[in-house]
């Protein structure tokens, strides 16, 4: 009866906004508008860095050449710090980034990239005294990754082909502190490619408080089996002979159960020029997913995780002697989440750091004496802390996001540091973030919702608004001259009743006396979220201007609402989100708008595992799906992200392959597109190549795109306005 009386009331929520959510002008748009010209793109703020009185910060300006200071009161610029073209250097375009020294003497600069992976690259460094007004390289003898100032500002460590050095500044040495380093053998000071992509994780070295050491990982990946792209000539317009045969590009990717790097932590003194190894333990099948000094120069914090990442242990470590021992566990009966790794934050004031945790089933904020071992909550309830800002020592107060009264919005709150006061900072309904200023005196709020593309202010730290950075009011007026309808939120029960968040975007000249087809666009991942209160316009509001309803569903596995909520999906990927996206099809195929023999769904990577996956086993409620870079076995995929979730092949294998598409091939009913870049370093083309060879022998019609050289993003050039009008028109064709 109670599910009777929720769909009762969903139906009319469906219904609703076709009088609340009319369209706005009369103007089509097109891809080439979204992708190409661009026209709907919002308007962003150039990135403020606080200084460290926190009444001034610092903007690079539009052209890349040089860094402003303003004041926060006024917004008002009062010095150049830097400018290229003070130094006349030709080989110097741009700056492509920055970082002060903690005394604000000097900076480092970026002027150049060369990527290696997601988040690493390489660059070429230059030194900016403030003072003296000398503007010189980091180093002559090569490009640099991760250049790191000591918090004294008198030395730079950086990693060079998988060594690790330190530049001394004031004598203009350059140390090279181990020599070992070998490409896809040993890695010192920086991770390997599963640690990078999965514990998001891209510089793996510390300086001590006083400067006098640094301590950094090593990763042993000669163990590890290599993985082979083949790579293409491309789009180059002539035929070079030396690519006649293509090239091949080989790095360590660890599978799922397969060997890792072997993990070490070591501990360089400048004084003595001696390196310590840390006692991390006996156990080598470990992960380091961390590693950072406390605010004591003596004490070196080192994250252990064991290879089930069920176990979570802090390691305080004696830099004299490398001797360690805990200061910090949890165990989980899934796993830990590797989100919490970064929240971990040493407080200014006694011995003791935040940490986020789900001990309670919700996430929250905890503090914990690494003396005493006392852990004590900070923030509690039956939400989710979705981020942590950070301590105002001077007020005592901690600053972050959650999601307390809806999973769809987030709102940003400040606490007293004893747990008590918990207040609400910003009252706007929607997505609410933060980046606060060095004193936590001021924050740029970050405001959207599905109605209100970003709107960017500086506020006090009691959220009063100062003024205005960014209201995207251009983009606002602009969007009223087209057809188009915004994102309306609804609920719905599966038949194992469980509620799941959607959306909705109905067809600009909607009429519920007419039958639409559906498209079905999600991601489903762990912990993700795509039902969420902000703005977005893509190739969804294209597909419904041309007569499709777009829903979008997150279902069990999800984020925002719980523990429980998030890991019921535990060691069966797939299942549940796969059963929850099937059911969805079906509630919607009894709305009398909708029309049920044309039913499609699509999605991107995790999302494409879950497309294809409802298109194979959903016994024809779907006509058409869309897989982009799918994994279609999670054997092939990463063993840090695939065994947090499913354990190793070995200690499950039903649920690997139960929820595999690879072994429902021959179920297929309907359209599949399969769609890969062949240079995808991350769900690699095999997926789709294995899927599409079991297709084959079932004797099943599919369709292929491969995009060449093209990596998980599949861009570059023509590439993204090319993959886009291929789903649209392979929608418009087949459903």
């Amino acid at each position: 009866m109670k599910r009777l009386s929720l769909i009762t009331a969903i139906y009319f929520i469906l219904a609703l906004p076709v009088v609340l959510n009319a369209q706005n002008g009369s103007k089509n748009f097109t891809l080439d508008d979204l992708l190409k010209s661009r026209i709907f793109r919002s308007q962003g703020i150039n990135e403020i860095r606080s200084m460290n009185d926190g009444m001034h910060y610092t903007v690079l300006s539009d052209d890349y050449t040089y860094i402003e200071r303003f004041t926060y009161k006024t917004g008002k610029t009062d010095a150049v710090v830097f400018d290229i073209k003070d130094f006349g250097n030709d080989d110097i375009k741009m700056i492509l980034d920055y970082e002060f020294s903690d005394d604000e003497a000097k900076l480092l600069i970026q002027t150049s990239y060369e990527p290696i992976y997601r988040r690493s690259f390489k660059a070429d460094y230059y030194v900016y005294n403030i003072k003296d007004k000398s503007f010189k390289p980091l180093s002559v003898n090569g490009k640099q990754q991760l250049a790191t100032f000591s918090p004294d500002g008198q030395k730079v460590a950086f990693v060079r082909d998988n060594n690790l050095f330190i530049v001394n500044l004031e004598k203009g040495e350059e140390i090279q502190i181990t020599k070992d380093g070998k490409f896809n053998e040993i890695i010192n000071g920086a991770p390997d490619w599963v640690y990078e992509e999965e514990f998001e994780y891209n510089k793996a070295f510390s300086w001590s408080p006083d400067s006098r050491r640094l301590a950094y990982v090593k990763f042993d990946e000669r163990g590890v089996k290599m993985f082979n792209m083949t790579m293409f000539q491309g789009a180059k317009p002539s035929i070079d002979e030396n690519a006649l045969y293509p090239s091949n590009s080989q790095f360590k990717y660890p599978k799922a159960g397969e060997d890792n790097s072997i993990v070490t932590a070591h501990i360089y003194d400048m004084v003595s020029g001696n390196t310590l190894r840390v006692n991390t333990g006996v156990e080598k099948d470990i992960y380091l997913p961390r590693i950072m000094f406390t605010n004591d120069p003596e004490l070196l914090a080192v994250l252990r995780l064991n290879r089930l990442q069920n176990l979570l242990e802090i390691l305080g470590v004696n830099v004299k002697t490398g001797a360690s021992r805990i200061i910090y566990s949890e165990s989980n009966d899934r796993y830990i989440d590797e989100g919490n790794f970064d929240n971990i934050k040493f407080l200014p004031e006694g011995e003791a750091f935040v940490i986020t945790s789900e001990k309670n089933g919700w996430t929250h904020l905890y503090k914990c004496n690494y003396i005493t071992g006392q852990t004590t909550p900070i923030t509690s309830g039956e939400f989710d802390v979705t981020a942590y800002y950070g301590y105002d020592p001077v007020d005592k107060v901690h600053y972050y996001q959650a999601a307390v009264f809806n999973p769809m919005q987030r709102e940003i709150y400040s606490i007293k540091a004893n747990g008590s006061e918990a207040r609400l900072i910003t009252e706007t309904q929607g997505t609410n973030n933060a980046q606060f200023s060095k004193s936590f005196r001021y924050f740029i709020h970050t405001y959207t919702s599905v109605k209100t593309p970003p709107i960017y202010t500086l506020r006090e730290s009691n959220g009063k608004m100062i003024r205005i950075l960014e209201d995207n009011q251009e983009l606002a007026d602009k969007l009223k001259e087209y057809k188009f309808n915004h994102k309306e939120f609804f609920k719905f029960s599966t038949s194992e009743d469980v509620e799941l968040n959607a959306y909705v975007i109905y067809p600009p000249d909607f009429s519920k006396d007419k039958k639409y087809p559906v498209i079905i666009d999600q991601y489903s991942g762990p912990n993700s979220q795509t039902v969420l209160d902000s703005w977005g316009f893509d190739l969804d509001d294209v597909m419904a201007q041309q007569g499709y309803i777009i829903v979008s569903i997150d279902p069990r596995g999800t984020g925002a609402r719980g523990e429980a909520f998030r890991k019921v999906t535990y060691l069966q990927l797939g299942k549940y989100e796969t059963i929850d996206q099937i059911e969805g099809a079906k509630y919607l195929a009894t709305m009398p708008w909708v029309d049920a023999n044309r039913i499609g769904i699509w999605g991107w990577s995790y999302g494409g595992f879950i497309s294809s996956s409802c298109l194979l086993k959903g016994d024809g409620v779907f006509k058409t799906a869309i897989a982009v870079a799918p994994v279609t076995n999670w054997r092939y995929y990463d063993n840090i992200y695939t065994e947090r979730f499913m354990r190793t092949p070995k200690e499950n294998p039903d649920g690997y392959d139960q929820n595999s598409p690879l072994f429902f091939a021959d179920k297929l009913k309907g359209n599949l597109l399969l769609v890969h870049g062949t240079a995808d370093d991350n769900v690699h083309v095999q997926n789709t190549l294995e899927l599409s060879e079991r297709l084959v022998q079932a004797n099943k019609k599919f369709d292929m795109m491969l995009y060449t050289n093209r990596n998980h993003s599949i861009y570059g050039g023509n590439t993204r306005l090319h993959l886009f009008t291929k789903l649209e028109d392979y929608f418009k064709t087949n459903l």
